[in-house]
C-alpha cells in the first residue's frame, strides 16, 4: 500500500498550493474592502477565509512530513511560507508533530493539544478544577485554544526564550571573555528549541510574520488587519484542534502505555476516519483519512482518498466518526488507564456512581 501511493508529485503540489493561496489573497482584499462599507460586511469573505486556512495549515503539516512535493527543499520553503501565514513555526512544529506520529496511541508519552488528563488525575481533582478541564475542552473555548496556539505562544516562546538566550550569553561573555559569543550560546538550554537550526527556523518565522504584521497595518490600517487576523486565525486554529482530537479522542480510541502499545494497533484503533463532505475534505486536505495518514505520513494529501477505496477491506476496525458525531467524540476528554480506552466524563460519572453536576460535558 504504501509503496503504491507514497509518492509525491511537484506539479500536483504547486496545484494544491495555487489553488489555495490565490483565493486566500483574494479573500483578504475582498475583507478588507467590505470592512470600508461595513465591518458586518466582513463576515462574508471570513467564513470562507477560515476554511482556507484551514487547509493552509494543513498543507504545511504536510510539508513537515515531507509529502506535499518530492524534494526536502520544496517541502521546506514553501512549509516556511505557509507557516508564516499560519503563524507556526513550520520546521520546530514539524519536529514536536514527528514526536506524536512515532507514539501515537502510546498516552503515557502523548496525550495530544489539552493533555489529556486519565480517569485517575481527573478523579483528584475538586469539582470546580474538574469543571474547569471540561470547558478548556468544550468547543466553546476552541476559538481562544487556537489564539494561545497560533498567535500567542509562537510569539511569546521566541522572544521569552531569546531574552534567556542573550541573558545567558552575556553572563557567560563576562565571566568568561576569552570565549566566543558562539560558543557560550551553545551551551544554552531551553525546553522551547532542541537546536540551533529549530532557533533559526522560529527567528525567522517570527521576523518574516512581524514585518508582514507591520505592512499589512501600514496598507489597510490596524484596527481593521488585526480584528480581521485575529478572528479568523483564532477560529480557525480552533477548528483544527477540534479536527485533531476527534481523530484520537473518540468513545473507546486505543490508549495504552508504554509497555502495551503497538504502533499499527495505534493507527488503526488509536484513530478515526472522520467521513466528511468533498468540500471539507478540500479544506481540510483530506486529513480526515488520518488512519491512513498515521500507517504512512508519506502518502501525500491527494492521495489518501483512493488508497482507502483500494484498501478499505483493510480498515474494519477503524471508527467512523460523521460530522454529526464529532460534538459527541470531543465529550470523550478521560484516559482510563485499565482499559486502555479513551472514555467519556458521563462513563467515568456512571461508573464511579457519580451525579454529575449542572455543568454540561
Amino acid at each position: 500500500m504504501i509503496a503504491r501511493y507514497a509518492k509525491s508529485e511537484d506539479r500536483k503540489g504547486w496545484l494544491h498550493v495555487l489553488t489555495t493561496l490565490i483565493p486566500f489573497g483574494l479573500l483578504w482584499w475582498a475583507a478588507v474592502r467590505l470592512s470600508d462599507i461595513s465591518p458586518w460586511l466582513t463576515v462574508i469573505p471570513m467564513v470562507p477565509l477560515i476554511f482556507i486556512l484551514v487547509r493552509i495549515f494543513g498543507l504545511m503539516h504536510e510539508c513537515g512530513h515531507g509529502s506535499l512535493f518530492r524534494t526536502c527543499r520544496l517541502n521546506r520553503g514553501v512549509g516556511f511560507v505557509l507557516g508564516v501565514i499560519s503563524g507556526m513555526p513550520q520546521y520546530v512544529w514539524s519536529q514536536h508533530h514527528n514526536f506524536h506520529h512515532a507514539h501515537n496511541g502510546n498516552w503515557e508519552k502523548y496525550r495530544g493539544p489539552y493533555s489529556t488528563l486519565s480517569v485517575d488525575e481527573y478523579a483528584a481533582l475538586t469539582q470546580a478544577q474538574q469543571r474547569a478541564y471540561r470547558i478548556r475542552c468544550s468547543v466553546l473555548a476552541a476559538p481562544l485554544a487556537g489564539f494561545v496556539y497560533l498567535i500567542f505562544n509562537p510569539r511569546f516562546t521566541w522572544l521569552k526564550g531569546t531574552i534567556k538566550l542573550l541573558s545567558h550569553v552575556a553572563r557567560g561573555k563576562l565571566a568568561q571573555p576569552s570565549i566566543s559569543l558562539k560558543a557560550h550560546a551553545a551551551t544554552f538550554q531551553t525546553r522551547y528549541w532542541k537546536s540551533a537550526r529549530e532557533y533559526r527556523h522560529m527567528l525567522w518565522n517570527n521576523l518574516v510574520l512581524l514585518s508582514t504584521w507591520a505592512t499589512m497595518c501600514l496598507v489597510c490600517g490596524a484596527g481593521t488587519f488585526f480584528s480581521i487576523y485575529f478572528l479568523s486565525v483564532s477560529i480557525a486554529g480552533g477548528l483544527g484542534i477540534i479536527l485533531f482530537i476527534v481523530q484520537h479522542n473518540f468513545k473507546h480510541a486505543y490508549a495504552t502505555d508504554t509497555a502495551n502499545w503497538d504502533h499499527d494497533t495505534g493507527a488503526i484503533e488509536g484513530t478515526s476516519f472522520l467521513v466528511l463532505p468533498r468540500w471539507l475534505n478540500w479544506c481540510t486536505a483530506n486529513i480526515g483519512y488520518h488512519h491512513i495518514h498515521h500507517l504512512s505520513a508519506g502518502i501525500p494529501n491527494y492521495r489518501l482518498a483512493e488508497c482507502h477505496r483500494e484498501y478499505e477491506h483493510l480498515f474494519t476496525r477503524v471508527t467512523r466518526v460523521k460530522l454529526h458525531e464529532v460534538l459527541g467524540a470531543l465529550k470523550c476528554i478521560l484516559w482510563d488507564r485499565e482499559a486502555q480506552r479513551i472514555i467519556s466524563v458521563g462513563e467515568y460519572q456512571q461508573s464511579a456512581g457519580i451525579v454529575p453536576d449542572t455543568m454540561p460535558v
